[in-house]
């Protein structure tokens, strides 16, 4: 078979022929919006998905003979994390009115909204698109929300190039079908900014069989994308996008004056797995080549070509790029790109090693302008006792009107703003608990969770809801073998399916039954390794004692400098396994610690109060307890 024979499928997915049949995803969706129900019939809800919405139900509410509490998740599209200060007041003003009042900042640099009913989702897609905003292709088998690194340094072009080219990217393979307007606005078509005429007549070129002429969908065709396809564009030396978690990564490559030559690719990336599928499991984008400027979109092009031609659709499990790379090899995989590029791709341009930056805090633009990075727990937006981001938020884009960046780990930046600002926001934040990031400890600043329980279908353990206590108890157990100011990425997901990115974490738990987590250990700091599982099945409650024999090893044997997500790599799992099972574990030599359950309205409470006060959570607590037996 020669590299641009199509192979021969037996045999579809199910999702396959939902796709076909859905008139340029249509059906059922259209017909279905129209009926006084709570949610949608299982075809429409894999249509809908293109549309940027999942279903869902609060499994909290579940009642055994009684309907599920449908509700609706809602995803925006922003490239490069971008929320003008219009759309986010928006999205704040519809999750109180239509959602559960909070919003969520996602690992793709949007925003989600979550517990709308069906009957308010047409008025909130809406909303959002007649306020710059869009859900259209943030989920779905297609490109995904297209990343970029968020920091606005107006000083270093390279970054706005990152910036100018993730919008293009996003641009070039946005759905052309026009059954999200119909559907949402009734046909209207909001006006939105000018596409780049390079983008318009890149998706209209057909090159070498890359596109369907005279379709409604020119690069997508009927079928659209074996599986969700995810994009980012970034800079030589940063790896806050996680570049090697995507299935194509773009590096700029300029000269010394800013000036733009082309693009290093990376493709194959992918971290989605299913639990006792060893035929599923992640894997690290792998480095393609180099692409002058001027061929960037025909290059997207020939390998979204070549995933959406060749990629498995028929077992939805095996349909990522990930699994085509791996088969294949690079070799063979970049000659077919070339054969639909329609010319030899570049040997890659040397680069600098890649690092995490998270880029909290106050810096400056390069324009005379500054920049706030502020952490976001998990990504969550809410007000919750003395901790009032929400409305710090509401109050300083209304006052001041800046635009935001979303980060990929699910912070915000808040860039825009004149120098003579800075004393009033921080009046704001202040007033409304927000602590700075100095004062965040670093396991919580460079952790990450999926929301999991209650609202994912997926979710088999708790995440979100989870982390927060797990960190304590970690930070705790540090204390406790002499590492007190030791930190590393920890991630943890409800599932396997990675949304997290659990698996380029130092430390990462993910769900493998109820109250239990694998537990992956090993990958690098700055995200460029994968970790490998350590613990197939962690019950929550034995965290100290399957981590403190690592932690004891890790004190005993690290390197200079070394950190604990390289240290675990270096030893290797069969030694810290060997370790752990002869270890007997420490005696503190202190007063023996008691553990109380609390509900999670009052633990919320009692946190919010601790880190308003200054006070740890454990004298906080004491002090009540003793004032409440002392009455």
């Amino acid at each position: 078979m020669s590299l641009s024979t199509q192979p021969v499928v037996k045999k579809v997915s199910k999702v396959e022929g939902i796709k076909e049949h859905s008139n340029a995803l249509r059906e059922p969706v259209a017909t279905e919006i129209q009926q006084d129900t709570t949610h949608f019939s299982e075809d429409a809800v894999q249509i809908l998905k293109f549309h940027g919405s999942y279903q869902q139900d609060n499994r909290d509410n579940r009642v055994k003979g009684q309907e599920k509490d449908y509700q609706f998740m809602l995803r925006t599209r922003n490239p490069g994390g971008f929320i003008p200060p219009q759309l986010y007041l928006v999205l704040d003003q519809l999750s109180e009115q239509y959602g559960n009042g909070t919003l969520r900042a996602t690992t793709r640099q949007g925003f989600q909204l979550h517990g709308v009913l069906k009957q308010n989702l047409k008025t909130v897609i809406a909303t959002i698109v007649r306020n710059m905003g869009s859900t259209l292709g943030a989920c779905g088998d297609l490109n995904r929300n297209v990343m970029a690194p968020p920091a606005p340094f107006k000083h270093r072009p390279e970054y706005t190039l990152a910036w100018e080219y993730a919008n293009h990217v996003a641009d070039l393979l946005t759905p052309q079908t026009g059954a999200y307007y119909e559907i949402w606005l009734d046909g209207e078509k909001v006006i939105s900014a000018e596409e780049n005429p390079e983008v318009v007549a890149a998706r209209r070129r057909n090159g070498n069989g890359t596109i369907f002429p005279d379709h409604e969908e020119p690069i997508y065709g009927t079928h659209y994308m074996p599986r969700k396809f995810k994009i980012a564009v970034t800079v030589p030396g940063d790896n806050s996008v996680d570049l090697f978690s995507q299935d194509v990564s773009l590096v700029v490559i300029t000269d010394a004056d800013g000036t733009l030559h082309g693009f290093n690719v990376y493709a194959g990336g992918g971290l989605g797995r299913t639990h006792n599928k060893e035929e599923t499991f992640a894997r690290v984008a792998d480095p393609i080549g180099y692409v002058n400027k001027e061929d960037i979109y025909d290059l997207v092009k020939a390998i979204v070509a070549t995933q959406r031609d060749y990629g498995d659709r028929g077992d939805r499990r095996h349909a990522r790029m990930k699994y085509l790379l791996h088969d294949w090899g690079v070799e063979r995989f970049r000659q077919q790109v070339e054969q639909y590029f329609g010319k030899p791709i570049q040997p890659l341009k040397p680069l600098p090693a890649f690092e995490y930056k998270d880029f909290l805090g106050w810096h400056e633009q390069g324009d005379g302008k500054l920049f706030l990075g502020l952490s976001i727990e998990n990504g969550r937006v809410k007000d919750e006792g003395t901790f009032q981001l929400k409305t710090a938020l509401r109050e300083i884009i209304t006052t001041f009107s800046l635009p935001m960046r979303v980060t990929p780990h699910q912070n915000i930046l808040l860039y825009e703003i004149d120098p003579e600002h800075k004393a009033a926001i921080q009046a704001i934040l202040q007033r409304c608990g927000i602590q700075p990031e100095t004062t965040i400890d670093p396991l919580v600043r460079y952790s990450m969770a999926c929301p999991a329980l209650p609202t994912c279908g997926l979710a088999i353990a708790e995440s979100e809801r989870a982390l927060p206590r797990f960190l304590e108890r970690i930070r705790a157990l540090l204390v406790k073998v002499g590492l007190p100011d030791e930190h590393f990425v920890v991630r943890m997901t409800g599932c396997p399916n990675g949304c997290a990115r659990p698996y380029l974490a130092e430390l990462a738990f993910v769900g493998q039954a109820p109250d239990a987590y694998q537990v992956w250990l090993g990958a690098d700091p700055n995200q460029t390794r994968l970790a490998k599982p350590y613990a197939e099945k962690m019950a929550a409650a034995d965290l100290e004692k399957t981590l403190e024999p690592l932690f004891v090893l890790f004190k005993q044997k690290r390197q200079a400098g070394e950190s604990f997500g390289n240290f675990c790599d270096r030893v290797g799992l069969e030694a810290l396994r060997h370790f752990a099972a002869t270890y007997q574990p420490q005696k503190s030599g202190r007063k023996p610690r008691y553990r109380i359950g609390i509900r999670d309205e009052v633990y919320s409470r009692l946190k919010a109060t601790a880190l308003d006060q200054g006070i740890p959570m454990s004298e906080l607590a004491t002090k009540a307890i003793e004032a409440y037996l002392n009455r």
